[in-house]
């Protein structure tokens, strides 16, 4: 029933890149998709980490989410708001257990029966949901300690980074693809920003403005 070790050929180059590639993305999502749920960001953290250790220990399918989701996120927030991050982690295993179900008992064929139209909505809702948990990136804390909008320089070149992030993702493909785009521009933008010491935002300033002042 279950094939937990099997032989395939593997390529150990665009295996490590890609791992290197979702380490370093995951963190960023991870963390603010905690937020939205509502939990604190270590949980978020914690999370991705053993969701993505148990899929690549025992899973094998590929294009499996092995990360965090923001159709999950909204959905858990009214959970923890109402009952507590306890029963999160219920809610949790619960829907783990019925998923090995539909799996034992081959239901994922009935995903056929979902029109494309629903499919296609969902992903562009999720897509919408990713982008507005991203906004809180260009928020900062204010003398009164209450967060505010970016304004000036700093604004500036938060927006000319995040360009330059998106011009290499779409750019560099159609160079070459011997390296992942994500990667190289995460690596790059790193790079000029700790290089140059530019004015800009890191995941943990955007933790530490959340968080709250007795804990910063």
């Amino acid at each position: 029933m279950f094939d937990l070790i099997t032989s395939k050929d593997s390529n150990v180059k665009n295996d490590v890149l890609s791992g290197i590639t979702v380490a370093l993305a995951l963190v960023p999502e991870a963390v603010a998709f905690a937020f939205v749920a509502g939990v604190e960001p270590m949980i978020g953290l914690y999370a991705a980490f053993m969701m993505g250790l148990i899929t690549s220990a025992i899973g094998g399918r590929p294009g499996m989410i092995s990360g965090a989701t923001g159709a999950m996120a909204v959905v858990m927030v009214a959970l923890v708001a109402q009952h507590g991050v306890q029963y999160l982690f219920a809610a949790v295993i619960l829907a783990g257990l019925l998923q090995i179900m539909c799996g034992i008992f081959k239901l994922g064929k009935f995903i056929r029966l979902v029109p494309y139209p629903v499919m296609l909505g969902f992903v562009n809702g999720l897509a919408i949901v990713i982008f507005l948990a991203q906004l809180g990136q260009f928020k900062v804390t204010n003398a009164a300690g209450e967060l505010q909008w970016m304004e000036g320089t700093l604004l500036y070149w938060m927006l000319g980074l995040v360009a330059l992030t998106m011009a290499i993702i779409y750019l560099l493909p159609k160079l070459t693809k011997a390296v992942p785009a994500s990667l190289v521009a995460i690596v790059t933008v790193t790079l000029l920003v700790h290089g140059l010491d530019l004015e800009a935002r890191t995941v943990i300033d955007f933790v530490r403005d959340l968080l709250p002042a007795d804990q910063r």
